[in-house]
Parts: structure tokens; C-alpha cells; sequence
């Protein structure tokens, strides 16, 4: 079964992250899998606007750090940073290695893709999960969709495509990491988040519908807009505090590897972290 499925409807591209078994946890294959869907969708002339779905109950439990498909020491051609390979690295070199390309630099790749981009959200968007979404241009969400980061159970001070200050604001960015709870897409729309909340069963008629309504401007127009806001939202400190923070995540683990004699996630594994969340 492949990881991501590609599908055109008229002039909009849906791209649809395809592990519900393990709730669409983002490997390095589906990585690349959805970089593979988003080229194709940004090749095709008659793509407008580009979706990017979840199949089954969740939009995503975000990086996969404990299915069966866990691939971090898979070798893949990398595609974002121009980076030697992490697979035969040690220590700090290989995990800095291997998130440079496949969660920091893919995310900003795809933040530049020069056509539209929705994300369509119901059910869990966990950690990883927020970088998918927030990297998209608008964010259309079912009302039973729900958040969280809670990636500072692990002493991290947030996942690797750090967003949070610019789409929550500060506070709301401090409190969601320093409680690592969930929120609820009500919640997460007062914050400014989301651009729409709707019904479940509504959800993809609505996000198509809106899809299709940025589809009838001038594709050229839509790509300038959508650089200028992000060259504003660049200029208000997004990519430098970005690389900031990047920096403080990677020190997160190595700290965190000392004190454990390798373990770089704190004690945490898949299990502890969906619990603890569960119990937010």
C-alpha cells in the first residue's frame, strides 16, 4: 500500500497521507512520498490549489517513533538540504543530518510550493503532525480535531519546524508547549490557527468548495500573494527564529542522550507520549 494517494478533482490536487493503521504517522518514506505528490501537483498546469488530506479517523499522530514502518536508518535521495547522508553519521551528526532534511528543510520546501495549499484536519494532529498542517496555507478543520505538542515530556522545547509564536501568538504558544495538552479546533481558531471549523461529516465538501473558489484567480496571482505574505511573515523573525530554535532542539537531545547513555527522547516512546496525551 503506498504511503501517500494523489488524486486531481478539476483544478484541485488532493494529496492524502495514507497509514491509518499507525493514525498516518509520518515516516521518512511517506516524507518523501508526499514531496514526490506536492511536485506533481506543482508540475500540472491544470492544478489551481492543492489539498493535503489524512485517510481514516486522524489527520496525523505526527513522526513515526514506533511503527513497524519506522525508517530512520533508511537511506532515501535527499531532496531539501544539501547535506551529506545520516545513515553511516554518529552521534549528533547523524539525528541533525537526517532533520535537516526530512522534518526542517521538507517542511520549508513545501512552505514555498507556488500554488496554494489547504490542509484538511480531523481527529488527531499531534506534534509532527502541527509542521504538516502549519505549513500549508490555510487550515480547514473538522470540529472533532484536536492538537497538541507535547514534545517538552521529552525536554524538547517543541518539534523541529518551530511555527508556534507566529500561528498560536506567544502566550498561546507558551501555553500549549508548557502543558503539552490538547486543544480543540474551537480553541485553536480563537488563537487564529484555523481559517474554518465545520462539521465532520462536512469536511472534505467544505474544503473542496473552498478550493475550488481560490481556483477561479489567475494562478500567477496566487503565487505572488501567497510569496508576499510569506516574505512578510519572514521578515517578522519566522526563519531566523526557525534556525534559532532548531539549534536548541538538537542541544534538547544531545542533553538528553548524556544523561541516559544514548536515549535522545527523554524515557519517552510512542506509547508514553499518546498515554500522557490521552490524559491532557
Amino acid at each position: 500500500m503506498s504511503e501517500v494517494r494523489y488524486e486531481r478533482r478539476g483544478p484541485v490536487a488532493i494529496v492524502t497521507m495514507n497509514r491509518p493503521e499507525y493514525r498516518n504517522a509520518q515516516n521518512s518514506a511517506m516524507t518523501y512520498a508526499l514531496d514526490a505528490a506536492f511536485q506533481r501537483a506543482v508540475e500540472d498546469d491544470e492544478v489551481k490549489v492543492i489539498v493535503l488530506a489524512g485517510e481514516g479517523k486522524h489527520f496525523s499522530a505526527g513522526h513515526d517513533i514506533g511503527s513497524p514502518g519506522r525508517d530512520a536508518d533508511v537511506s532515501f535521495d535527499r531532496k531539501a538540504v544539501l547535506w551529506w547522508d545520516h545513515v553511516d553519521a554518529k552521534g549528533g551528526d547523524q539525528r541533525f543530518a537526517r532533520e535537516s532534511e526530512v522534518y526542517l528543510g521538507m517542511c520549508r520546501r513545501w512552505r514555498e510550493i507556488p500554488k496554494p495549499t489547504i490542509a484538511s484536519v480531523q481527529g488527531a494532529c499531534i506534534a509532527g503532525a502541527l509542521m504538516l498542517a502549519w505549513v500549508c496555507d490555510l487550515i480547514v478543520a473538522s470540529d472533532d480535531a484536536f492538537f497538541a505538542d507535547p514534545v517538552v515530556r521529552m525536554g524538547i522545547p517543541g518539534v523541529e519546524y518551530f511555527a508556534h509564536p507566529w500561528v498560536l501568538g506567544p502566550r498561546a504558544a507558551k501555553e500549549v508547549l508548557f502543558t503539552g495538552e490538547r486543544f480543540s479546533a474551537q480553541q485553536a481558531k480563537e488563537w487564529g490557527m484555523l481559517n474554518r471549523v465545520v462539521p465532520r461529516d462536512d469536511l472534505e465538501k467544505e474544503t473542496l468548495a473552498l478550493a475550488e473558489k481560490i481556483a477561479e484567480m489567475p494562478r500567477f496571482g496566487l503565487a505572488l500573494a501567497k510569496k508576499a505574505v510569506n516574505q512578510a511573515e519572514d521578515l517578522m523573525g519566522l526563519r531566523s527564529g526557525m534556525d534559532s530554535v532548531f539549534g536548541l532542539h538538537h542541544f534538547a537531545h544531545a542533553h538528553n542522550a548524556e544523561l541516559s547513555g544514548g536515549d535522545s527522547l527523554g524515557g519517552q516512546d510512542a506509547r508514553s507520549m499518546r498515554d500522557a496525551n490521552r490524559k491532557s
